[in-house]
């Protein structure tokens, strides 16, 4: 688990442009249960979610269509979040960071860390947008 002081930044990143962080399983449920579309970001403290992740994740959510809910799980932190969030988005394997569509709880779109790892935050939205416009 990494300290609070060390996340609080990467949090940040997401929740100031309106993520709602989750924290427990039951808090993952009762988000994917809601009417609508929800983006689910996997936080993660590694490089390419600082510098390609949530970039692309916020940079995303300035188009005209966009999902109704904003949410965020941290990896290695809000570790009964994250394992119930991924239980969500089988077959794909668990990584982090990853960036997931939902609409009315099931998963339309995934971008995995290998789609996110090496590409520009632009490319991530860009790759976004067009979900948001098919899905949103």
């Amino acid at each position: 688990m990494y300290p609070a002081e060390l996340v609080k930044p990467m949090r940040e990143d997401l929740t100031k442009v309106g993520f709602n962080e989750l924290h427990t399983a039951e808090a993952v449920d009762s988000a994917l249960a809601k009417k609508g579309t929800t983006l689910v970001v996997v936080n993660s403290v590694c490089g390419c979610a600082a510098a390609n992740a949530r970039p692309g994740a916020s940079m995303s959510i300035k188009n005209a269509k966009h999902p109704d809910n904003l949410v965020t799980v941290f990896a290695g932190v809000d570790k009964e979040a994250v394992d119930k969030a991924r239980e969500h988005m089988v077959p794909f394997p668990p990584s982090s960071p990853c960036i997931a569509l939902f609409k009315d709880g099931e998963l339309v779109h995934m971008l995995e860390r290998h789609h996110i790892e090496g590409r520009p935050a632009e490319v991530i939205a860009e790759n976004l947008v067009d979900a948001y416009n098919t899905h949103c």
